[in-house]
Formats: structure tokens, sequence, C-alpha cells
């Protein structure tokens, strides 16, 4: 066996076990990359606390009170509207089973004959209302792990203003390996910094939305379109699906279809005016390389792997691009078309 045919098994065999040890150990490792995530969206208001005076001990614990006070607040307040949501689901699924069967009792007046089993495929209320109580009850629990989630980040960060130096000072760490770490840590920051920004604002318009078109949870809802806006290209549609679904019960079809029109109006303005005009033309992976590594990271992490699929893709492409032999792999996740080799010096 040739060495480079043995060296390509051994890494698919390493890359392989490293998968599925990631999935086996998704309790932990979930915990830790958001308290990771999170630490590289406030670590810049650390620095930027520190440069207007402030004692490092002071702009600590002024992150740390305000990320114990948010996080107690939040957990508690959408713990509670979950909860709710989940009691009044029996009743939602009955009024949309009504909305049905109205639907269909008029189709038959006008003369169109409507097949009852063909109801019973497409609008499955039980199967719908059930994903959507597991859908509840993984976010349930998410944020009953918010105190770990916090505690492992206000570790973090007491490590924030030397982590940097002891990386630095590492054995056989060189210029070029620190600079490929910067630049993983500054791409992920820029992307989910903006990205968050996009989401909250997205998160916001929804809210307002529901509120106004009188749909209940518009509080709820408008976090759940703030997180799905993290998910690329499918992730604001499946946050559409509650906000129109409950419309529909609530006030009839014509307000769903507003309810509709006002998400695509939302998701299109923010994703395609706004998003390229402050994040850039693009990412730097591929489309292909995006879906597929959305159900990659969602099979191995669970929900938390689909809001985390692109940051976490993108650190993964800069670290391939650091090493010649897996340049070539960087350049294939790559959204651009590497420059060709000038073959002249081999003539």
């Amino acid at each position: 066996m040739r060495p480079t045919a043995f060296y390509a098994i051994m890494a698919t065999a390493a890359m392989v076990i490293i998968v599925y040890g990631i999935r086996q150990a998704a309790v932990i490792v979930v915990p830790f990359l958001l308290a990771i995530f999170l630490v590289i969206l406030i670590a810049p208001l650390y620095f930027w606390l520190q440069k207007k005076g402030a004692p490092s001990w002071l702009a600590l614990l002024t992150l740390i009170f305000g990320l114990v006070g948010l996080g107690l607040f939040g957990a508690n307040f959408f713990t509670n509207a979950i909860n709710e949501m989940i009691t009044n689901l029996p009743k939602y699924q009955r009024e949309l089973s009504f909305q049905i069967n109205d639907s269909v009792d008029w189709l038959e007046a006008k003369g169109v004959k409507v097949e009852d089993d063909i109801v019973n495929q497409i609008f499955d209320t039980s199967a719908l209302f059930r994903q959507t109580r597991d859908l509840l009850n993984k976010l349930g629990g998410i944020l009953s792990n918010a105190f770990i989630i916090i505690l492992m980040a206000i570790f973090i960060l007491m490590e924030a203003a030397r982590l940097p130096q002891k990386i630095r000072n590492l054995p056989g760490m060189t210029n070029n390996r620190w600079y490929d770490l910067v630049r993983i840590v500054e791409s992920v920051r820029k992307y989910m910094g903006m990205k968050a920004v996009m989401s909250t604002l997205t998160g916001i318009l929804v809210t307002a939305l529901l509120y106004i078109m009188g749909v209940d949870y518009p509080i709820l809802l408008g976090v759940l379109a703030f997180l799905f806006n993290f998910v690329p290209s499918i992730g604001s549609i499946f946050a559409s699906i509650p906000g129109i679904i409950l419309a529909l019960i609530l006030h009839g079809p014509g307000e769903a279809m507003i309810v509709t029109i006002g998400y695509v109006v939302i998701n299109v303005g923010v994703s395609n005016l706004l998003e390229p005009r402050y994040m850039g033309k693009g990412l730097g992976l591929s489309p292909m390389i995006i879906i597929v590594t959305l159900f990659l990271w969602a099979w191995m992490l669970g929900p938390i792997g689909m809001l985390l699929s692109v940051p976490l893709t993108m650190a993964l492409k800069v670290a391939l691009e650091a090493s010649e032999k897996t340049r070539g792999l960087a350049y294939l996740m790559s959204d651009t078309v590497p420059p060709p080799e000038d073959d002249s010096k081999s003539v």
C-alpha cells in the first residue's frame, strides 16, 4: 500500500472517530461551545471597558453581573412562556382542526370533492403539534442549562485577559500558528457579532408584527425568529411556521396571509438587503458545504448544532487553510475557485 493511501485511510478513520466522539459527548460539548461563543461575543465589551479606564476587576464584575442577571431573568421568563404554550397546545390543535374542517366544508359546498384520507395525510395536526411540543421541550432543556453555560462563560472570562498570552507562549507556537488562531477567532467574532445584530433586528420586527396582529406569545416567537435566523437558508422558514399557524388558528386565513407576507418582507429585507451590506457579499463557504454541514452539525450536536453550524464550519475552514496538506480541502469548502498553478516551471 502506498504511503499516501495509508495516510488517507488513517485520516478518514480518525475523522470518523472524532465525529462519533463529538456526537456521543454532545451533552458536554454543546454547553462548552455555547459558552465559548458567548465569550467571543462579549469579550470586546470587556476590553472596551478597560480602554475607558475601568479596572480589569470592575470590567469583569460588570460583565458577570450582567450575564447572571440577564440569564436568570430570560430563563425564568421564557421557561414560563414555553410551559404555558405547551399547556395550550391541545386547545390550538382543536381550533386548527375546526379551521381545516370549515375549509373542507366550504370547498365541498362549491362542488369540490375532497377525500378525507387526503386531508388527514396532508393536514396531520397531531403530528404537527407533537413536533411543536418536542421543539418547545428542547428549548426548555436549553434554558435549563442556561446557568451552567453562564457559569462556564464566567470562568472563561476570568482567563480572557491572560489566555491569549498563555497560548502565545506555548511551546511550538510559531507566528504562523498564532496568526491562524487569531484569524479563526476574528472570523467567528465578526460573523457572530453581525449575525447577532441582524437576528436581533429580525426578532424585534417579528415581535412587533405579531403583537400588532394580536397573535399569542409575540415575544417568545420573536426570540424563536432571533435564534433560527442563525440557521442558514431554512431557519427563517421554520421560525415563521408557528406564528403563521397561530394567526390562522386565532384570526383566520386573512390575518394568517398578512402575517405570512410580514414574515417574508422582514426576512427578505434583513437577509437579502441589510446582511450583505454589513456582513459582506458572502461567508466564504460554498452553498453546498453550508447545507451539508448544517445537517452534519445537527446530527452531531442536536438543534444547537444548526445554530452554530456556520461559525463552526468557518473555523474549520480557516484551520484547514493553515496546513499545506489540508489546504485543498479548504479550497473545496470555499465559494471561490483558487487560482491555477503555474505549470511553466515543470516544463
